[in-house]
């Protein structure tokens, strides 16, 4: 019952000499409270039924001008940021503590919605929208309006996790606007059981070297995983159907070192069922672009060093703890083992000098066959970049 009811009552009441059981019945209280509400009327009139806390701004109301800050920095400065991960660097770089829900709600009054709204949250934006349409001749405001909804990804089917910390680590690389001005390819390794990231690397493009140092990053800081699991659209396999070259062949180089190390590769033709290495690109495209912005980062070599530091603030943030799933890493193997490893795979011809030709430098066998030349000769490129002349056929 309302203020202005209550009043009717006990004005009534008083007026009538009525019963105060029935006054009571009908606001919800005791006899006792009835009483009270008489005594009020008797000496403050209307105004007794008027709630104290009528006209007065909530304790924890944001001030005008802070909301508009907000607002201006989401324009001006974060505009690729979700609405979560806006709320957390308000907190990290501007010092302002403020809920997702209060965000939502100011952005929510000039029609802007974070990248990852819902279907009903877009639904309710374009009916806005389309009534603002209705009234007004400005395109432009609801151009503006518009161009901040996105399509909804298509949803698929979440395929349960593994059971240990090793058992699958999906792997894959992502084409994206990263930082700078060219896109640049990011790979990473994610742990199917626990979410962890547990490599990560930038190159130019999709190549046997970016994941090579996500390998390097797993077997240093790791072990060794039971399986990889990879889309066999991806290099692993157009590379081998379309390079005669060993050393550009990289389903078979990566392949050779996977083997070396006992680790199984699985593929799949449907993207989608590598769903949690998928999904973890979908939130990084909405996260780290925005971090590497704010630290200035324009170059591969940066952002690599950037990386380090941040994948393991990102994996505290959202993946499960490793200490509380079971691993299956195997020994991880020391810094000779891995650079021997992780070695390229070259193939030359000894030339009528008996010498051979590798990456413009010339070398000279320690023991040159003493036949005719063009012999085969194979090339490890380990690692750290040391070569090696394996042998001649």
């Amino acid at each position: 019952m309302d203020e202005n009811q209550k009043y009717e009552v006990i004005k009534k009441l008083v007026d009538t000499n009525g019963n105060k059981k029935t006054a009571a019945l009908k606001i919800g209280c005791s006899d006792r409270h009835i009483n009270r509400l008489i005594k009020g009327y008797q000496e403050q009139g209307k105004s007794f039924f008027i709630h104290g806390n009528r006209g007065r701004q909530p304790a924890i109301t944001l001030p005008t001008d802070t909301k508009q800050l907000i607002l201006d920095l989401y324009r001006t400065k974060y505009s690729d940021c979700n609405l979560t991960h806006y709320s957390e660097l308000l907190k990290e770089k501007e010092h302002i503590s403020v809920s997702v829900s209060a965000i939502t709600s100011i952005l929510r009054k000039e029609y802007i919605l974070s990248p990852k709204a819902n279907r009903s949250s877009k639904k309710a934006v374009k009916k806005a929208l389309k009534a603002i349409q209705s009234k007004t001749k400005s395109k432009k405001k609801a151009a503006i309006i518009q161009s901040s909804i996105m399509d909804l990804e298509d949803s698929h089917p979440r395929h349960p996790r593994c059971a240990y910390f090793g058992e699958m680590l999906q792997m894959d690389a992502s084409l994206h606007l990263w930082f700078g001005q060219f896109k640049t390819q990011l790979h990473i390794a994610v742990d199917d059981a626990t979410g962890q990231i547990v490599g990560a690397y930038f190159d130019e493009q999709e190549t046997l070297n970016g994941y090579y140092h996500v390998l390097y990053q797993v077997l240093s800081n790791y072990g060794i995983p039971y399986q990889f699991f990879t889309d066999n659209r991806t290099v692993f396999e157009y590379k081998k159907k379309h390079e005669t070259s060993l050393e550009k062949d990289t389903f078979t180089q990566f392949g050779y070192a996977c083997k070396q190390l006992g680790i199984d590769i699985r593929t799949s033709s449907v993207a989608q069922a590598k769903g949690r290495v998928e999904r973890m690109f979908g939130t990084l495209q909405s996260r780290l672009p925005v971090e590497l912005r704010l630290a200035n980062v324009t170059s591969i070599q940066q952002a690599n060093q950037f990386l380090h530091t941040y994948i393991k603030k990102f994996n505290k943030q959202f993946a499960l703890p490793i200490d509380s799933i079971k691993s299956v890493f195997e020994m991880q193997p020391d810094s000779d083992k891995i650079n021997l490893t992780l070695a390229v795979l070259s193939s030359r011809k000894i030339d009528n000098g008996s010498c051979l030709k590798y990456q413009n430098e010339y070398y000279l066998p320690v023991n040159p066959p003493m036949n005719h030349p063009w012999k085969q000769a194979s090339f490890e490129k380990y690692a750290k970049s040391q070569l090696h002349r394996k042998d001649v056929a």
